[in-house]
């Protein structure tokens, strides 16, 4: 029960792999906000955890909103008191449109970024405070192996995602916040179904384990850099990508 007494955030955890992290953390134990703009299936999680036992409590946020951010906070405080950890997990993913960077529409392409990139953004400045009031605590921002191989503005996205998480660790770590990120490779998602189709087979072949990722194998490393396992960790950002990538 590494979590118990405390409250965590997980944006986009209606589904996929959100969702398995709002379920694990609550079985440690923690107060879990279910945070999405999908209210039917967010409501069935919060739900699904507390008839498995665990505490959890849906909040209606656009993480591209500041005014939404500022609203889940005030309503978390109020139900919980204050809030202790981040997972910046929510993205526009299976509903992604193709395009290039030089030809993408530009109202989609703002739009997109508002939510993938700076709505990590938007959420830790909303967040922050009430850590800081707690004393300290720890965000995990959702990155992708898709920032180190070409994947056009999903990639540009996450590669914006790495640079924040960098500069928030030097901003927020006088405070005692944490700020790590987790890449996944190809994880067997719905979303990624829809986006992948059978490509996802081809990038298998690529993997040092020839197997695509399941949702669970994100699990232990959101777990380990929410927890005080790795109260000396912050700034990095940790590939969960069966082999896919290395950097030296």
């Amino acid at each position: 029960m590494r979590f118990k007494d405390k409250t965590v955030v997980v944006t986009g955890a209606a589904q996929g792999i959100g969702e398995a992290y709002a379920r694990a953390l609550a079985a440690e134990g923690a107060n879990v906000v279910v945070a999405d703009v999908n209210a039917e299936a967010g409501e069935q999680v919060a739900k699904q955890i507390a008839s498995d036992g665990g505490s959890a409590m849906f909040v209606s946020c656009d993480v591209s909103s500041a005014e939404s951010a500022a609203a889940l906070v005030e309503q978390v405080e109020a139900a919980y008191g204050g809030i202790d950890g981040l997972v910046n997990n929510a993205a526009i993913y299976g509903s992604m449109q193709f395009d290039l960077l030089i030809s993408v529409d530009w109202d989609y392409y703002k739009k997109f970024m508002g939510v993938n990139m700076d709505g990590a953004l938007v959420m830790t400045r909303a967040v922050y405070p009430s850590m800081q009031k707690r004393g300290g605590g720890a965000i995990v921002n959702q990155s992708s192996t898709g920032a180190y191989l070409y994947s056009g503005f999903y990639g540009l996205a996450k590669v914006g995602i790495n640079g924040l998480t960098q500069q928030l660790a030097h901003e927020l770590g006088g405070m005692g916040i944490r700020v790590n990120a987790i890449a996944p490779g190809p994880t067997d998602t719905e979303a990624t179904r829809t986006q992948a189709g059978d490509a996802a087979k081809e990038m298998v072949k690529n993997l040092a384990l020839k197997r695509m990722g399941k949702v669970e194998d994100m699990v232990g490393a959101c777990l380990f850099l929410l927890s005080e396992e790795s109260a000396w960790v912050t700034g990095q950002i940790l590939a969960v990508d069966g082999g896919q990538t290395f950097r030296l």
